[in-house]
């Protein structure tokens, strides 16, 4: 099998991680395969895509879109390393306020699903990472939104001799998770 689904902590969440075909003349993966996932109860259409650059120490997040544009997510890392956080802030969800984190990099082949109602983020560990994502819709400048990083109780320092973080304005800007009201 190529793809192996698990659960994770936040209630439709799924670690995906992926099998490559090998031989002498290196791999061969697939990285997406439909049917597969419709069979694993995940949404199948991801009509935009996306790469993100960040250097070491960077943290973006906590983002999501708001309905009726919201979004599910497949999100892996190509290059380099983050620490990958998701949020529930699905206001029904029995793990709402609940966070989860995993470490993605190029070699772990992992991919992370986000079904809609989750906020998403994460802080680059290496020199610099690139990250691949497929939404479910297309972008909506009007509905993109997000929850400050350091107000749901994740502390962010993977190093302990650095807590410096490089953060946009727009994301040092959001609203904290104990003032968000849920659209979701």
């Amino acid at each position: 099998m190529q793809f192996s689904f698990s659960d994770t902590a936040i209630e439709g969440v799924k670690l995906i991680t992926l099998a490559p075909i090998k031989d002498e003349r290196g791999w061969f993966l697939k990285t997406f395969h439909a049917p597969t996932f419709a069979a694993a109860g995940l949404e199948t259409s991801f009509p935009e895509s996306f790469l993100s650059l960040s250097k070491r120490n960077v943290i973006r997040g906590m983002h999501f879109q708001t309905p009726p544009h919201d979004h599910a997510k497949l999100v892996r890392c190509i290059s380099g390393k983050v620490l990958d956080v998701v949020l529930d802030i699905r206001a029904q969800s029995e793990t709402y306020g609940k966070y989860a984190t995993f470490e993605l990099d190029a070699a772990n082949l992992q991919t992370v699903y986000m079904p809609r109602g989750i906020a998403h983020g994460f802080l680059t560990i290496t020199d610099d990472a690139v990250l691949d994502y497929h939404t479910s819709s297309m972008h909506q400048p009007a509905s993109d939104s997000g929850i400050r990083w350091d107000s749901f109780g994740l502390d962010w320092c993977q190093d302990s001799n650095n807590r410096t973080h490089t953060l946009s304005s727009r994301d040092r800007g959001f609203v904290s998770f104990a003032d968000f009201v849920s659209p979701f």
